[in-house]
């Protein structure tokens, strides 16, 4: 039901242990944080009859949440139409009744509604209930040395972080600017965890948001996942992971195979539970499977796609330690067919996720 892949690559597999031995996951080895002790896809999306049936009894109504109180949010790109056509106000408002507790920036402007400063905006979600929990800023940008991104405008974007009381301040880029190679993602690496320095002295986190393409495998070591070398040479005192979860079992069905056919399999969750101190941020997002797109899923509302985001939040909310919440939970959909819609839906159904007493 589980397998261990190895590394081929000593000296990660060296960083990954050391990694993994400043966190939670403390002793484990660097084989397990590659291959993350995982299911074959094929077992990964299989569930025990007795689990179905348990699903189907406490996932809604009676029992305990899953859902952390006071820590659902949205990632604000999921409503950037409404952002643009009537601003920040009217959109917030709405949350505010859909029961959402955080918001996560996608840019500070509104578009046609008028021109909206740093303090204003922070006051507006306060007014509304809304902490804003952090924001996604570009990496990089090659052409414009002037532009809004962390390499090239460091200390703009953290003053503007700053300026909102963010926590948490990141990126959705991949760490891509250098290549595909073992080597290019050791330099992002480097890159991040001088960003994540310099957040942290100013009492933030840096964070790193994942697509499928993060855990495909390296051109020149195609045995080696690029996603363990981020884990790896990343420090975890500077950098962290936004997990998208929706990206993440896309990676499964898309990267569970190396280009010359054998098998490796992981699951998204296993990475978290290795390794929970390193996830404070989380993308709920929902597909429906269908093996027959590039993607394996296509995306749809939280709660009408096939993605089990009660085990998932139970079991993460699981493992915090010392009865700590430090994980926060953004709904988002790409493009949703109605933005208002998908925000009520998503909020409506992560409310209504039951667990046992003992999940």
């Amino acid at each position: 039901m589980s397998s261990k892949p190895t590394t081929s690559d000593p000296e990660l597999a060296h960083r990954l242990s050391r990694r993994g031995m400043l966190g939670v996951a403390a002793g484990a080895t660097a084989a397990a944080l590659v291959g993350a002790a995982a299911p074959t896809a094929s077992a990964a999306s299989a569930t025990p009859a007795a689990a179905d049936a348990d699903s189907a009894a406490a996932g809604k109504g009676r029992g305990r949440p899953v859902l952390p109180p006071g820590r659902l949010g949205i990632q604000l790109y999921s409503l950037r139409d409404k952002v643009s056509s009537v601003g920040f106000a009217p959109v917030f408002a709405e949350l505010e009744k859909y029961g959402y507790d955080e918001i996560e920036f996608a840019g500070y402007t509104q578009g046609s509604a008028g021109a909206i400063t740093l303090a204003q905006l922070k006051r507006l979600a306060r007014d509304h209930g809304l902490n804003p929990i952090g924001s996604h800023v570009g990496y990089y940008d090659n052409n414009n040395p002037n532009a809004y991104t962390f390499a090239q405008n460091l200390t703009k974007v953290l003053d503007d972080a700053e300026a909102l009381g963010l926590k948490h301040i990141g990126t959705a880029s991949g760490p891509f600017r250098y290549g595909t190679t073992v080597d290019a993602w050791k330099r992002a690496a480097e890159d991040f965890n001088t960003y994540g320095e310099a957040a942290r002295k100013r009492g933030m986190k840096f964070y790193q948001h994942n697509h499928a393409e993060e855990f495909s495998f390296a051109t020149d070591k195609p045995k080696v996942r690029l996603y363990d070398v981020l884990l790896a040479e990343t420090d975890p005192d500077f950098v962290y992971l936004e997990m998208d979860i929706y990206w993440a079992f896309s990676a499964q069905f898309r990267f569970g195979k190396r280009a010359d056919g054998t098998p490796a399999p992981f699951h998204p969750l296993d990475y978290v539970l290795k390794q929970p101190h390193r996830y404070p941020l989380f993308h709920v997002k929902d597909g429906i499977r269908d093996e027959t797109t590039r993607d394996g899923y296509r995306m749809t509302d939280v709660g009408d796609g096939d993605i089990d985001y009660k085990k998932f939040l139970s079991k993460v909310t699981a493992r915090t330690q010392h009865g700590k919440r430090y994980h926060h939970w953004q709904t988002e959909h790409d493009n949703p067919v109605e933005s208002y819609a998908f925000a009520r839906k998503s909020s409506e159904h992560l409310h209504s996720l039951r667990g046992r007493c003992g999940d």
